[in-house]
């Protein structure tokens, strides 16, 4: 099987922790050079430092905040001026705020719209003449499970995550003639900052310990256990490699059998 990405370019967002950090350390073991792109300057040079530690490639990091697109376009289009084509987006951004749709703000809906799916059209715009001319491409979302099945409290994150999925579904039907695949991967439960806030924010709802409501999280999943970040970022890379190459438009759940539709 190939999943050899020697010779490959790989941006990826949202590499500062968690999933991302995983997905950009998993990339350059395949041989990818990866180039890391977040807001946090000092958290991003410490992963650089990992990348080069491991890995001989060209490494490097993009610095813009993705809850300001205008700003994402800025510096991904100055980049590509003098950049080698892309042909691994990995497209990766904290979740908003949780809490019930009924009682959001509508402009937290705007918000996270920007945040996620704009930001992202900004990237793939920007990167998608390169896949062309390449031949390969491998545009590849984190999402969220609550595509495929709505989460409680998290009524904003699920409705835009919806919309992301359907316009990398749409995008899918637009590219496959170029060799460009686009799918999404949906973390469950994945020990990450996020998840531990989410957890938090149960216990302290429900009047429990912070261990109970670990316990209860976990006992909602088949294998019983929380996600490992490196679990996930085994099946984006999976997604990004040439053995991926027929498979686009899908959403890949990665969540232990959680969700319980199909």
């Amino acid at each position: 099987m190939d999943i050899d990405l020697q010779g490959k370019h790989a941006l990826v967002c949202g590499s500062s922790q968690g999933i991302g950090r995983a997905c950009a350390l998993e990339l350059a073991e395949l041989g990818a050079s990866v180039t890391l792109f977040s807001r946090n300057k000092d958290t991003l040079e410490k992963v650089l430092t990992e990348l080069n530690t491991e890995h001989s490639q060209n490494h490097q990091i993009l610095i813009a905040d993705f809850s300001k697109p205008e700003q994402v376009q800025t510096v991904i289009n100055e980049h590509m001026a003098s950049h080698a084509p892309y042909e691994i987006l990995i497209n990766n951004t904290g979740g908003p705020a949780p809490g019930p749709a009924n009682t959001a703000d509508a402009s937290a809906f705007i918000d996270a719209f920007n945040l996620h799916l704009v930001s992202n059209h900004h990237l793939v715009q920007a990167l998608l003449n390169g896949m062309k001319e390449k031949q390969y491409g491998r545009i590849i979302n984190v999402i969220s499970t609550s595509v495929k099945q709505p989460l409680n409290g998290l009524g904003v994150s699920n409705t835009i995550r919806g919309a992301v999925a359907s316009w990398a579904k749409t995008l899918a039907n637009e590219l496959g003639e170029f060799g460009i695949t686009v799918n999404n991967v949906l973390p469950g439960a994945t020990a990450t900052a996020r998840l531990d806030a989410i957890i938090a924010g149960k216990a302290k709802k429900q009047n429990i310990s912070l261990e109970q409501a670990t316990v209860n999280e976990k006992s909602i999943i088949p294998m019983r256990r929380l996600a490992k970040p490196e679990e996930f970022a085994a099946a984006a890379a999976f997604l990004a490699s040439p053995a991926a190459g027929y498979i686009t438009g899908i959403n890949l759940p990665v969540d232990g059998g959680r969700t319980s539709c199909l």
